[in-house]
């Protein structure tokens, strides 16, 4: 199981302690719960210089969706977490915004003129859809930094050195000979043809390496000739091309560049920068290397997982037994249309101008004490709230109304939501729900 965060009483950070020591500090009130996500109490009587503090390395790998974060101590991990990021869903609402407009300006009707052509990008310009994914893993090494004595960051910096795949010699052939050679490849032939046969499209079956023209009549090495293959279709290709074994267009996709890597990469590039701004020694690693620790500790396949193993810090030993990542989602804080439009981008609603009813907003976390009829129990569950003052609530997977007076705020909206982990504690790892089941996907 994860463990809590620890705050002095001059919310110094400490050492996290095991969830059943959190626990026994509460009971005794010997502490105070600080934070619910991530999980943080605050010690009454004691001082950072009565304790003994440990360095912890924060470890982060970038997704494109999801994001995995680690917190290791020598040869533990003690917290893990996977942030899945908006990016997509910020693209849509631009690419929404510009259809609008541009109809509105067809139409000739009322619109916001174009400021297009009077704008300078600054150096490092990332569009919104990307620099919203380094904004919000930052948003986490902070606050983890608050809560946790963090001294060094690793970060998976490219997925692949493509570079070194097309040209080995570029650094000596012992390069593309060593221990990292065959994850480098495998591991960006996997991302580039979605761990499926490129012959017979077969999934979660064993995926040899293939050779589109074999060696055998002078195909190369290079990752331009490579694809991947199940056994059986690897055997009766046997030493025809692809474009012989009747899949000529294999050969012209081998060619494409991975387009997704590429953007990860920058997205990458502008995470090391923000990473190096916080004065932490910053480490880097390849996938390759990522994936080669993780096979080497064997670690399953998870975001939180390939986190604990980037870069060379990560130890021989590593214990990750009984760890259970926090889920993050990014959702963003509402939004700032104060005309709602119609398909084809008429009015049809407008804003309320007040945010708040009963002291809470749409987002925030919520337990519901329902004293009778269908609900009737102690529920918590985010909440979206109304001007009626009967606000919606999810119980047992359903929408249900709940009047505002039979709700307390637990947690105030933050733009993220949280979901916890199967079996986790419910006196210190989460709110819960004093009857039924707990509503985990808060």
């Amino acid at each position: 199981m994860s463990h809590v965060f620890v705050l002095d009483r001059a919310r110094t950070p400490l050492d996290p302690c095991h969830p059943a020591r959190a626990r026994e500090l509460l009971q005794h009130g010997r502490a105070a719960v600080f934070r619910r996500f991530p999980f943080t109490i605050i010690l009454r009587d004691r001082k950072r210089a009565e304790s003994v503090v440990h360095d912890h390395r924060l470890k982060i790998d970038p997704g494109s969706k999801t994001s995995g974060l680690a917190l290791v101590q020598d040869q533990r991990v003690v917290w893990a977490a996977e942030l899945t990021h908006r990016g997509q869903r910020i693209r849509d609402a631009l690419e929404s915004r510009r259809g609008l407009r541009r109809s509105r300006r067809q139409r000739q009707t009322r619109y916001r003129q174009p400021r297009f052509l009077n704008r300078t990008r600054p150096s490092g310009w990332l569009p919104p859809s990307l620099g919203s994914r380094i904004a919000h893993t930052m948003t986490w090494v902070e606050r983890l930094a608050r809560s946790c004595p963090i001294t060094a960051l690793s970060q998976e910096l490219v997925r692949f050195d493509t570079q070194m795949m097309q040209d080995p010699e570029m650094a000596g052939v012992a390069y593309q000979q060593g221990e990292l050679a065959g994850y480098e490849v495998r591991e960006y032939l996997l991302e580039k043809w979605k761990r499926t046969c490129a012959y017979c499209h077969k999934t979660g079956v064993p995926l040899q390496v293939e050779h589109l023209i074999p060696k055998a009549r002078g195909g190369s090495d290079r990752v331009s000739n490579l694809t991947l293959a199940c056994g059986p279709c690897n055997q009766q290709k046997g030493t025809q091309t692809a474009a012989e074994f009747g899949f000529p267009a294999i050969q012209a996709q081998a060619k494409q560049p991975l387009k997704d890597a590429a953007a990860g990469n920058a997205t990458r590039w502008g995470l090391y920068r923000a990473l190096a701004t916080t004065g932490l020694p910053v480490e880097t690693g390849t996938g390759g290397r990522t994936k080669y620790n993780r096979t080497r500790l064997n670690i399953p396949k998870s975001h939180w997982g390939d986190a604990a193993c980037v870069g060379a810090s990560t130890p021989e030993a590593l214990r990750v037994a009984g760890i259970q990542p926090l889920g993050i989602r990014a959702m963003g804080h509402g939004t700032r249309q104060m005309c709602r439009t119609e398909a084809h981008g008429f009015p049809k609603a407008h804003r309320t101008r007040q945010k708040k009813y009963g002291g809470m907003q749409t987002g925030d976390l919520v337990q519901a004490v329902v004293p009778k009829g269908k609900y009737a129990g102690t529920w918590v569950s985010r909440v979206v709230v109304r001007a009626s003052g009967w606000f919606d609530l999810v119980i047992h997977g359903k929408k249900a109304s709940v009047h505002h007076k039979h709700c307390t705020r637990l947690w105030a909206a933050d733009g993220y939501t949280y979901t916890l982990p199967a079996g986790a504690g419910t006196a210190v790892s989460s709110p819960h729900s004093s009857e039924g089941s707990p509503q985990r996907n808060l």
